[in-house]
């Protein structure tokens, strides 16, 4: 019996060492990539030239919905793994604000590929199409749709008999899955995700063949050619960010597998290492997409780095 009980005491505390360090390394991760981020908006904001320019508008818009999601995110794990129970009422909240800047990203990935096939295939209408002015409707419109699903979701959730709970106290840890209390709710959060990222994917792809064709037309001047190459770079870009933010969103299946074929101490270091990969790289590839090809951000953050005016 003292064995056991000792036995057990050992695989306890084994389990609260194997999450202090999972929870360490991704807190350090989401530290890091928070702050490079956050070095990104500070230097988007900082130049007129930024605030004025269509692509800029919508890189900084996509930041702060992937900083936010980050911060989200992580607060998520760090509640799963040391095993703090929320009520429901805190937890859809941060679930639902976790959803929306999720749901921020694969639209504004499609604005920018819109942006940038405009720029290479009508560069004569470009000045006229993407004003600052269209630009804050399309931003406004991509929150909006976001918001209206949060919403829909909210509405569908209220309709769950929480006054005849004993207590509005979760019985787990908080999280997607475990606020989904409905059938309906789970189908509803499964067809927008689905619909929105096959439309992003079409129209990503749709954009991409554009730009391919202008790359290749024989009438199109040097200059004009290098433009769409570079675009070309920037949607196959978009388009890998788009296919692991989808990764993100089904990571349970993922984490499911791994669970049902490996003890649980190497689970756990797994869940950590899909978790950075899955929610943190993602959301980062705009900063180092940006940040290293474009030279105008890259003179500027160099300058923020260094502490420079």
């Amino acid at each position: 019996m003292l064995r056991q009980a000792l036995s057990q005491s050992n695989v306890t505390q084994l389990g609260l060492v194997e999450r202090v360090f999972s929870s360490s390394i991704t807190s350090v991760a989401c530290l890091v990539f928070l702050f490079i981020n956050a070095v990104m908006m500070l230097t988007l904001r900082r130049k007129q030239v930024f605030w004025e320019t269509s692509r800029y508008i919508l890189l900084f818009h996509l930041l702060l919905a992937d900083t936010l999601l980050m911060a989200f995110s992580q607060v998520l794990y760090l509640l799963h793994a040391y095993w703090i129970r929320l009520t429901y009422p805190q937890c859809g909240v941060l679930v639902m604000l976790t959803i929306m800047t999720n749901d921020i990203s694969p639209l504004v990935l499609v604005v920018m590929s819109l942006e940038r096939y405009v720029a290479v295939c009508h560069p004569l209408r470009h000045a006229s199409i993407i004003t600052a002015r269209n630009t804050g409707a399309a931003v406004l419109s991509v929150w909006i749709i976001s918001l209206l699903h949060v919403v829909t979701l909210v509405l569908l959730l209220l309709r769950f008999p929480f006054d005849q709970l004993e207590t509005l106290k979760m019985p787990k840890q908080c999280g997607i899955d475990r606020i989904l209390l409905l059938p309906v709710l789970y189908h509803c959060r499964t067809a927008f995700t689905g619909f929105l990222f096959t439309l992003a994917c079409l129209l990503i792809v749709c954009t991409y063949i554009g730009v391919v064709v202008v790359a290749r037309s024989a009438s199109r001047s040097q200059r004009d050619k290098e433009s769409a190459r570079k675009a070309q770079k920037t949607l196959l870009l978009h388009l890998l960010q788009l296919g692991l933010i989808l990764l993100s969103c089904n990571h349970f299946a993922v984490l499911g597998f791994f669970y049902s074929v490996f003890p649980r101490m190497i689970f756990l270091r797994i869940q950590a290492f899909l978790y950075v990969c899955f929610f943190f790289l993602p959301r980062c590839m705009a900063s180092l997409i940006y940040g290293l090809r474009d030279r105008s951000i890259r003179v500027a953050l160099t300058s923020n780095l260094l502490c420079q005016d």
